[in-house]
């Protein structure tokens, strides 16, 4: 059996989560398609499947295999259309994931109009707050708020990210604006973690990393609802631009200290493939690009 014909029994298996389902999907025999996994593992010298009398379950390697083989198979169908020139309108998925609050603000209204100009197009997201391997989870693309460590990944800087700290005027208005560093100390402050409280803010003076500590009441792992409490007067928060982008220009939220900010953070989109992506990976990439680096506030 040809590599191509293997890679379709794999993926088959994958999906319907069995040999016997896969058969039928594929029209073979359930012996047939047993002896094209074999036949590839013994091929690659490696298990692809983990099997019990119930379970047939991918291993680590196999599920890497499984991406890899599909992007194969996508770059074959597409060199295909481009040949015969059917080539007109981007089909498949596009797998996209951001933070989740930057997600719902930027990316999601990204994904729509890219759904209504491409029809034959699908887009699956995951907005996170973590790093998501996009090998190993099966995804595209990628918005990523952060000094990127080298790798083969494909990374166009759209913009920088500040890290300020804000307040609402009705909270300055009660207990001063703070001008320096220490008249934190003698503030209220909203700490906002994904994980565990960090109970600590570092800034940057005369070029060495000052730690501050001011007391809190409050702890958040969410952004929108540390948000919420500085808007209700609770604190001082301290976040990235874009948390309170929409408060700050309504007047709700006031940027403070902004001659110790540390420098702003670069926002990339990355994606997988680099030019030998498919057409509607590079195609969401190019709208991505081009929408967020006409946001004025990532500048």
């Amino acid at each position: 059996m040809d590599r191509f014909r293997s890679i379709q029994v794999l993926i088959a298996v994958a999906e319907e989560g069995g040999f016997a389902p896969a058969a039928k999907r594929l029209g073979m025999s359930p012996p047939a398609v047993t002896r094209a996994v074999a036949a590839l593992e013994d091929h690659l010298g490696v298990r692809l499947f983990s099997r019990t009398t119930r379970v047939v379950r991918l291993t680590e390697t196999g599920a890497r295999f499984l991406a890899d083989g599909r992007r194969i198979l996508e770059g074959l169908a597409e060199a295909e259309a481009s040949a015969t020139g059917a080539h007109s309108e981007l089909r498949g998925e596009v797998g996209v994931t951001a933070p989740s609050m930057f997600g719902s603000l930027f990316v999601a209204p990204i994904a729509i109009d890219f759904l209504a100009r491409h029809p034959e197009v699908s887009v699956r997201t995951l907005l996170v707050d973590r790093v998501v391997d996009l090998v190993e989870e099966g995804f595209d693309i990628a918005v990523r708020i952060a000094h990127l460590p080298d790798s083969s990944l494909m990374a166009i800087q759209v913009g920088s990210m500040r890290h300020v700290v804000c307040a609402a005027p009705s909270y300055l208005a009660e207990h001063g604006v703070p001008k320096e560093l220490a008249d934190l100390l003698r503030m209220e402050a909203i700490d906002f973690s994904f994980s565990i409280p960090q109970r600590q803010w570092a800034f940057p003076v005369a070029g060495r990393t000052k730690i501050v500590r001011p007391p809190a009441r409050f702890f958040a792992n969410s952004a929108e609802v540390a948000v919420a409490a500085a808007v209700a007067g609770r604190g001082i928060v301290r976040l990235l631009a874009y948390q309170v982008e929409q408060e700050v220009r309504a007047g709700k939220l006031e940027i403070l200290l902004a001659n110790y900010e540390p420098p702003p953070i670069p926002v990339h989109v990355v994606h997988v493939e680099g030019r030998r992506a498919a057409a509607r990976v590079r195609a969401f990439v190019d709208l991505a690009v081009e929408r967020l680096r006409a946001e004025t506030w990532l500048n």
